[in-house]
């Protein structure tokens, strides 16, 4: 009976031994397939230091960038306006621009301002009392109290809410009074703006222009990362911020901790979804991963084919995923069957083992 357990036991040693050896010429080890190298792990922190990047733009920017809005600023209702002229102290006056966007002055009479700039009101006072009272005028308007301005923000900022700001502001102060943007901020900002509705005359001669809600979409890497300052807007009045949260990718399959994950950054190659899901299993066919991309009509996608392992060895190129794009990385059925296979050579040999023991 003892040599009868001996023969198999032997037989079963060189059963494994021979498996393992054959393995592992095979199979490549799993803990390098399931931990990512430092390279993807650094690929990975991109994102996030791009929205750092970021925000550390806008704070810069909004501290560092001495720009001259006051010559920007377009004149409003209720704004407080010093109007000066230098030949004659009499014209001088303090004057409120009313809700319809008019001011009444000394020998001109009722003008309308809503929409100048100071320097164009300036022009024009000038040219006016130039034709009739005075020559070569010099005249100044300073703003001296700025109407009350609502601006909202929403989305994926540190501080979301309702802004009360006074002068002419941009989108930039007001992601900067916003706290900046969270780290799963999406690519773009949307700036939508509400109908003008303080003069219904504006509204007649303009049509429906001034009717409608409009809407402006600002690439924030290209503004914030590139720096396109063109796409720092002016606001007005009753203007809504949104930045929405970025979109996800999803992995599945063979990995170790098959999800959704964000798109941090805007931009995520192959490689670093596979490491945010920490990895591919042992049985991994990374050759045969596919990647389904959304084609934007009705529910069609396309299979992309690509090869992990040649991307990891720098022999193919990391393709870019967009948003709700699903990597499945397949089951290999030869490394299923020999990983298999071995697990069951172990539990008899150990099963084996014991019972020679008793």
């Amino acid at each position: 009976m003892k040599t009868d357990i001996r023969r198999r036991n032997t037989i079963l040693f060189c059963l494994f031994l021979s498996f393992f050896i054959f393995s592992c010429a095979s199979t490549p080890p799993s803990k390098k397939e399931a931990s990512p190298t430092p390279e993807l792990q650094m690929k990975e922190m991109e994102s996030s230091r791009q929205v750092k990047a970021m925000n550390e733009r806008i704070l810069v920017s909004h501290l560092s960038l001495k720009r001259d809005l006051y010559r920007d600023y377009q004149i409003g209702p209720e704004d407080l306006l010093e109007v000066s002229v230098f030949e004659d102290e009499k014209l001088n006056k303090m004057v409120r621009v009313s809700s319809q966007g008019n001011i009444s002055l000394p020998l001109l009479g009722i003008l309308r301002v809503k929409g100048l700039t100071p320097y164009e009101l300036e022009k024009e006072i000038r040219e006016l009392l130039a034709e009739k009272y005075l020559q070569n005028p010099h005249v100044s308007v300073f703003i001296k109290e700025y109407r009350s301005q609502r601006i909202s923000v929403m989305g994926a900022v540190e501080r979301s809410g309702v802004f009360d700001v006074t002068g002419q502001k941009t989108v930039l102060d007001i992601l900067a009074m916003a706290g900046g943007l969270k780290e799963d901020a999406g690519q773009s900002l949307f700036l939508i703006r509400p109908p003008r509705l303080e003069d219904a005359g504006t509204q007649e001669k303009k049509g429906s222009e001034e009717q409608t809600i409009r809407t402006f979409v600002i690439d924030l890497e290209a503004f914030l990362v590139k720096g396109d300052l063109t796409l720092n807007l002016a606001l007005s009045h009753g203007d809504v911020l949104n930045i929405p949260l970025s979109g996800k990718i999803f992995v599945g399959g063979e990995v170790i901790r098959p999800g959704g994950f964000p798109l941090k950054g805007k931009r995520m190659t192959l490689s670093q979804a596979i490491a945010m899901a920490e990895g591919l299993k042992s049985k991994a066919d990374a050759s045969e991963t596919k990647i389904f991309r959304y084609l934007g009509q009705g529910s069609e996608r396309e299979a992309i084919s690509v090869n992990i392992d040649a991307i990891q060895k720098g022999q193919r190129e990391d393709p870019f995923l967009q948003e709700n794009d699903i990597v499945i990385v397949p089951k290999s059925g030869m490394k299923a069957f020999l990983i298999e296979f071995r697990d069951t050579i172990k539990g008899l040999l150990g099963f084996g083992f014991s019972l020679g023991s008793l």
